[in-house]
């Protein structure tokens, strides 16, 4: 009787643990409305839970509120393929990437965390005073550099660099910077060091900073180059904006133009253009 009872009440134990719910038996498209309001990093961390998670993650829905508003026009642009002959996620996971357009001069990608665009120009882009002159300036190869490139300047007295960008921007407040730094980066016995024998003349006069759009956006800066042995992101302004899925056309330059005083030994890297809200965490690019 009691070898009964004892039996009967582990059969009912073992019957009662294998009816307890758990993740496996969640459907699919549950987890997936939840991992649709979650960071992209969150996301990938959880579909490593199971089976279910994994396939939840995959679903389009998911993906393409990570995507900005103009996903289509970059995948056509910068992938040169049909957005519906792709996943969401892998769009996603592909303008991550740095991806380059206009003859590798340019790059755009999304920031990972928040799928927020950001942009950059390659100094081979601009129109700059005596580019292809030896005696002015030198192209240095340079894995500090986005596009493996920079460009050194020895000795100039009128200096003037222009650039245009025309792109397609999601809605939202965009910076604009200069990538520059003082002095020339080299490599000895494996270390970082940088010469700054030849920089000069950038405490004489200020550096001038302009930006406009093709909406009539301007905006204007000026400062002195003070930053030796690092690079710089030098501030020209912000433009905002409001109509998403429309191109917008940028005009920028820094100038600096006073022909008593010669000045040299700066690298000049790109134009970046980001996020507004990123210029706290811009150590990263």
């Amino acid at each position: 009787m009691g070898a009964g009872s004892s039996s009967l009440a582990l059969e009912s134990e073992g019957g009662s643990s294998s009816l307890r719910p758990n993740l496996d038996d969640i459907p699919e498209s549950s987890v997936a409305s939840i991992l649709m309001h979650l960071d992209p990093p969150e996301i990938c961390k959880l579909a490593k839970v199971n089976k279910t998670f994994h396939g939840a993650s995959l679903a389009d829905f998911v993906w393409e509120t990570k995507l900005p508003s103009n996903y289509k026009y970059l995948v056509e642009k910068i992938l040169g393929q049909n957005p519906e002959s792709l996943s969401k996620k892998e769009i996603y996971a592909r303008l991550c990437q740095p991806n380059c357009f206009e003859d590798g001069t340019k790059q755009v990608w999304l920031d990972r965390n928040s799928g927020k665009i950001c942009v950059a120009v390659s100094y081979k882009a601009l129109r700059i005073t005596g580019i292809d002159d030896r005696r002015y300036w030198n192209h240095i190869s340079s894995e500090e550099s986005r596009f493996n490139t920079i460009a050194y300047l020895q000795q100039i007295w009128w200096l003037e660099v222009v650039g245009e960008l025309e792109f397609e921007f999601p809605a939202g407040t965009y910076s604009l910077f200069f990538k520059l730094q003082l002095g020339k980066t080299s490599k000895k016995f494996g270390r970082r060091a940088c010469n700054v024998d030849q920089v000069h003349g950038w405490g004489a006069k200020p550096v001038q900073f302009q930006l406009s759009t093709s909406n009539g956006q301007q905006a204007s800066s000026e400062c002195y180059l003070h930053q030796q042995g690092n690079w710089g992101l030098y501030h020209v302004g912000d433009f905002v904006v409001a109509n998403k899925n429309t191109p917008m056309k940028l005009r920028f330059s820094m100038m600096q133009i006073d022909c008593t005083h010669t000045k040299g030994g700066v690298c000049l890297d790109s134009v970046l253009i980001c996020p507004s809200e990123f210029r706290e965490k811009l150590e990263q690019f």
